[in-house]
């Protein structure tokens, strides 16, 4: 006489989750970041991100070498903020005190300040995703520059995971972790 049997299939719900030797290992090419063990290729920006980069790289950079500051970088350049997620920040300022984490082929660690330039595939990320990671690492600053609203967001991260954020629509940018830090704001967004 037979018994029927169940059997009981527990399927699990894995999911891949990549590391920065993974990373490492892929061909150049594409520009692309790892946030939280999952790839994402960012697509090449617009020419409207790039004045703006342009323009934002030469004031902040001009403020940090007049002044002795530290270095200023332009995507693309690896940041390890951990084994799980490398990023690629569109400019980012790593202080004299700091210099330490910079390497010739990556930082290693978290920024003093990171600024994104915001395209319509990557807002969401930049916002919700990169702001968590930013915060979390140990980033002081991030700016957020929306070319369609002609807006910046500058958050100043506390070491509670909290951030202050202001929004600039007119005016100056003020920096928080560099007080003398002003930027015109029609200079960020000019086509000239």
């Amino acid at each position: 006489m037979g018994h029927d049997h169940e059997i009981g299939i527990q399927m699990q719900n894995t999911k891949l989750k990549f590391t920065c030797r993974d990373y490492l290992l892929l061909p150049e090419g594409d520009r692309r970041e790892l946030l939280e063990g999952d790839f994402y290729v960012v697509p090449g920006p617009s020419f409207r991100h790039q004045t703006i980069s342009r323009n934002l790289g030469r004031l902040l950079w001009e403020f940090v070498r007049r002044n002795g500051l530290g270095q200023v970088v332009w995507a693309p350049f690896d940041v390890v903020l951990s084994p799980e997620s490398v990023v690629q920040p569109d400019i980012l300022f790593v202080s004299n005190d700091r210099c330490e984490i910079i390497t010739k082929d990556n930082i290693s660690g978290a920024p003093d300040l990171v600024i994104e330039i915001l395209s319509p595939s990557t807002a969401e990320r930049d916002r919700e995703l990169k702001l968590t990671l930013y915060t979390r690492y140990g980033v002081q600053e991030y700016w957020i520059v929306d070319p369609e609203d002609g807006t910046v967001q500058v958050m100043v991260l506390g070491a509670d995971r909290s951030a202050t954020a202001r929004t600039y629509d007119s005016g100056f940018v003020e920096s928080g972790i560099l007080p003398e830090l002003i930027v015109p704001l029609d200079e960020i967004f000019s086509t000239d």
